[in-house]
């Protein structure tokens, strides 16, 4: 009689299967020709109307998809109505960036990378990532639970940079934190109740060649676990009495100034 399997391996296998049948549709322009030019995309289905073919002509002749001419008035890409799709739509496999040592380890290079703490809304994250891609980030990272997956609305925001930008969801956040700080990263994040301004920071981390930045959701911040995981919390003050950024324009400052000090250290 064959030996039942432990549970654990029964739901390990469960969620591979789930990950390999998992499919994403991107649409607009810019996300989808991007991803037809991206050679570690697996491309399923390609739904475009006559202009938009048009536009990604060139694109669509060499990915080696062939497209489903479709009536603008009736699109047949399963995505919402409402989507400013351009006429282009594409079914996708999530990407496999990799391992975090594989993409983030910094091997005596000053390296970045942003954590995300809960950050749920796509738009968000796609501008982060975005800004990621700019500033020379190894990656972005969230938990699997309670971040925005790999989307459309994701995709388009980014504008491309979801191609080219390693977005890493893992298991677990904190378990994460500590392999980076294993790795050399000092892990800053960003609070309100922060003891020393973010420049005051980056001050003090002259020739620091790895930092990792923590951004906690609009609204609830960082958790307390999350909180206690960084090294250091800094804050961002506004000029004036008044003042916030939402976790995307936070992200894109922070960036830029632990960019300026690595560069200039």
């Amino acid at each position: 009689m064959a030996q039942k399997k432990p549970k654990w391996v029964v739901e390990k296998e469960r969620n591979r299967r789930a990950a390999a049948a998992e499919t994403v549709w991107l649409f607009g322009l810019h996300a989808v020709r991007d991803a037809l030019m991206n050679p570690m995309r697996e491309r399923l289905r390609l739904v475009v109307t006559k202009n938009a073919a048009d536009r990604l002509g060139d694109t669509i002749r060499t990915c080696g998809v062939e497209p489903e001419l479709s009536d603008p008035r009736k699109f047949a890409a399963p995505i919402d109505p409402q989507s400013v799709h351009q006429g282009a739509a594409l079914e996708v496999k999530p990407l496999d960036w990799g391992s975090l040592s594989d993409i983030c380890a910094p091997r005596g290079e000053a390296a970045r990378v942003i954590l995300l703490d809960r950050v749920t809304d796509p738009h968000n994250v796609g501008a982060i990532l975005r800004s990621a891609e700019v500033f020379g980030a190894r990656a972005v990272i969230a938990p699997h639970r309670h971040s925005a997956p790999e989307t459309g609305a994701l995709a388009k925001t980014a504008s491309g940079a979801l191609e080219r930008q390693p977005y890493l969801r893992v298991k677990n956040l904190s378990t994460t934190m500590g392999a980076l700080r294993e790795m050399g990263y000092t892990l800053i994040g960003l609070d309100g109740t922060g003891a020393q301004t973010l420049e005051e920071t980056t001050q003090e981390m002259t020739g620091s060649k790895a930092i990792a930045l923590v951004l906690g959701a609009e609204g609830p911040g960082l958790r307390e676990k999350t909180k206690e995981t960084c090294d250091t919390l800094a804050r961002i003050d506004p000029a004036g009495e008044f003042g916030s950024l939402n976790v995307s324009n936070a992200a894109a400052v922070s960036l830029y100034a632990i960019e300026k000090i690595q560069r200039t250290g």
